[in-house]
């Protein structure tokens, strides 16, 4: 038989000069190495960078006559975007405290509540609220609520240069000095601005 002449190795046998020794599974040790390293790389990939402070979600709501308003235009330096609505009966009971904190805070410029009535009529939050309803937002199918993560009212965030720094779930007495005392230290931390008197101009904190 010449060399062309020659039969072909037999099935599933190797090619001449092949080690027939199969490859060996990594052990159990090497491959929780492996493991370990690549839940190390995703953790590097993904993990927030030191302490994340989530956004302050943006979305649109209505005025009173329906026409379509940006909440980001409406943020101050430092808000409160308090949810809340007629039909619920602690936010009414809480109504009182929040608007002598908007009243008492109001020497500050960068200083904002921002009230958004969910889910809401115009005119029962119109009889309720009388001449304060003008600066009333409205969120009629709770679409910005829940992009804040809102699903019972009321509820209140606290919303500093665009970040979520703080989360009240229900009704709160905003007479509180320990609630007070946080809007304040959130102030200072944001180089928000205070009335200094009348004809005193302005002085800034922090």
């Amino acid at each position: 038989m010449t060399p062309t002449d020659a039969a072909p190795p037999a099935s599933g046998a190797p090619p001449a000069g092949a080690s027939s020794t199969p490859p060996r599974p990594l052990g159990r040790q090497a491959t929780v190495t492996v493991t370990l390293v690549a839940i190390a790389a995703a953790l590097v990939l993904f993990w927030p960078r030191g302490d994340a402070v989530p956004e302050a979600p943006g979305g649109t709501l209505t005025d009173a006559a329906g026409r379509p308003q940006m909440l980001g235009p409406r943020m101050a330096r430092v808000t409160l975007v308090h949810f809340w609505a007629t039909w619920c009966p602690p936010c009414i009971t809480e109504v009182p405290t929040l608007d002598r904190l908007a009243e008492e805070y109001s020497r500050y410029p960068d200083f904002r509540v921002l009230m958004v009535a969910v889910g809401d009529d115009v005119e029962a939050v119109e009889t309720f609220r009388g001449s304060r309803a003008g600066g009333i937002l409205y969120d009629p199918d709770w679409d910005v609520a829940h992009r804040y993560g809102t699903r019972a009212l009321p509820e209140t965030y606290l919303v500093v240069r665009g970040k979520v720094v703080e989360k009240w779930e229900g009704m709160v007495d905003w007479d509180d000095p320990a609630v007070r005392r946080r809007i304040e230290e959130a102030l200072s931390a944001a180089g928000a601005e205070v009335a200094a008197g009348p004809g005193r101009g302005w002085t800034r904190r922090g």
